[in-house]
């Protein structure tokens, strides 16, 4: 069919849509570290069940002790400093926001490679980063109250918060790079292509789902989560986070950029700030400005340069 991986990839961006949105909405309801908790419990469950159906087994293939470490830094950095911080900065200053603030995890990742992998940082590269600061200046950026200076628009905290989240996604990203080729390489047999991923993420989730036991013991409790988990409503929301961003998500990112190319594929699923506009206003009454979808279409095309030339 053609165009399938195109269509794929829209498909994601609307998956990691959802995501954001429903991530807003559980952690309004249940509280961040509480969702974590339990979304971390319910992709190591599900990933068990995606392993007993594939291979038999529902554990992930052996691999080795360096690639489990880098695997696990991974999740410390993307999922328990980086989600903290994502979740954090939805219940702040709305998944709207947050979604056009993760469009600077391509640049930390562009960085922490250029230092970590030596891969280099061509001429539009830096032409992308400017690209898309200045399309998240446009829509968080205006003019104070009786003043000709420029001031935020949003509480600090929270931009504060989904830049770290940004930050942390990238460099996560690029553990998780450098702890795939450990894994792949360890590997006593070789496995297809697209379940190495899942493999990897089972020990991320691992850091993930430790780091998060950690906060709930030393910061929020144990009274949320008990709540929580009786709970019809969080619970269906934490699995529904879940389902559309690891599973669908991940899973339809991996098959789109076997039917078409990585930089249309990555393109296209960072589509996500545009998208997310229009429900973020039905569900939550965040308002639509000109320069919202302004900024949020300059951010993106800041992203596809990184990709795409």
């Amino acid at each position: 069919m053609q165009y399938l991986g195109e269509l794929i990839s829209i498909g994601v961006a609307f998956s990691w849509t959802a995501t954001a949105l429903l991530s807003e909405m559980g952690s309004k309801r249940m509280g961040n570290v509480t969702l974590n908790f339990v979304r971390m419990g319910i992709t190591l469950v599900f990933s068990a069940i995606l392993f007993w159906v594939v291979t038999g087994s529902p554990l992930p293939a052996k691999a080795s002790s360096e690639a489990y470490l880098w695997m696990m830094l991974s999740g410390l950095v993307g999922y328990v400093i980086g989600d903290f911080c994502l979740f954090q900065c939805y219940i702040i200053i709305g998944s709207k926001f947050g979604q056009l603030f993760m469009t600077l995890a391509p640049i930390t990742a562009a960085i922490m490679a250029w230092f970590t992998l030596g891969q280099e940082i061509r001429p539009m590269g830096i032409v992308a980063m400017v690209v898309t600061l200045t399309g998240i200046a446009i829509t968080v950026l205006g003019r104070g109250d009786n003043s000709h200076r420029l001031s935020l628009k949003l509480p600090l905290n929270g931009v504060l918060f989904a830049i770290g989240a940004a930050v942390c996604q990238g460099m996560g990203l690029v553990l998780s790079k450098i702890g795939m080729n450990h894994y792949e390489a360890s590997l006593e047999a070789p496995c297809e292509p697209w379940i190495l991923p899942f493999y990897a993420n089972v020990f991320r989730c691992l850091a993930g789902i430790t780091g998060f036991f950690l906060l709930l013991m030393f910061r929020d409790g144990f009274t949320s989560l008990r709540k929580n988990i009786t709970d019809r409503t969080s619970m269906t929301v934490a699995t529904l986070t879940t389902i559309f961003g690891p599973f669908v998500g991940v899973g339809c990112s991996l098959l789109a950029v076997q039917y078409t190319s990585a930089g249309i594929a990555s393109t296209l699923m960072a589509l996500t700030p545009i998208i997310i506009i229009l429900p973020a206003w039905w569900l939550f009454k965040q308002p639509i400005t000109a320069k919202s979808v302004l900024g949020a279409i300059i951010s993106v095309a800041g992203v596809s340069l990184f990709f795409l030339l």
